[in-house]
């Protein structure tokens, strides 16, 4: 049976290798990603840390519930970008948001809370289909992933023992 730790491990060699087949998908095969997928990236990220520092803490039941906690929120938001995303690709053409301008520029000329809010309407470019995987889009294996991870989160922050 696995114990708390091993399933953390999981977790976090999980989200090692996501990033790198993300890394890469942009640096070799030369797939930019679009503003939700970079969203995407950092939950992933965020998730494989708290999974990573529960792996090397190694806490008792009450820290492990926590980081369970930690992680299934993160994971919550990622499962929320995703879905989004998976919408915006499968979403009739007039109802895409046109595209708009790069997250680079958003991050240096808008307000934050205004760059997220255009980040999550979406754009053109996140309703583009350029990879596929078993009839699957990109985002929609992130989504798989996320829920995945989400639950590993949820089993360590609702453990009895």
């Amino acid at each position: 049976m696995l114990n708390y730790r091993s399933f953390c491990l999981v977790g976090f060699v999980s989200c090692v290798g996501l990033i790198a087949v993300a890394l890469y998908f942009q640096h070799i095969d030369g797939l930019d990603p679009c503003p939700l997928c970079i969203f995407q990236r950092v939950a992933f990220m965020l998730m494989g840390a708290v999974f990573l520092i529960a792996v090397l803490h190694n806490p008792k039941k009450t820290g492990m519930k926590v980081y369970g906690a930690i992680a299934t929120v993160i994971g919550l938001a990622g499962i929320a970008i995703a879905a989004r995303h998976v919408w915006l690709q499968n979403a009739p053409e007039d109802q895409v948001p046109e595209c708009g301008p790069g997250l680079d520029f958003m991050v240096e000329v808008l307000p934050f809370h205004v760059m997220l809010e255009k980040v999550f309407m979406g754009s053109g470019e996140c309703a583009e289909v350029s990879w596929t995987f078993l009839g699957l889009s990109m985002p929609a294996w992130s989504l798989i992933w996320l829920l995945l991870l989400t639950a590993i989160s949820v089993r360590l922050a609702f453990s009895k023992s």
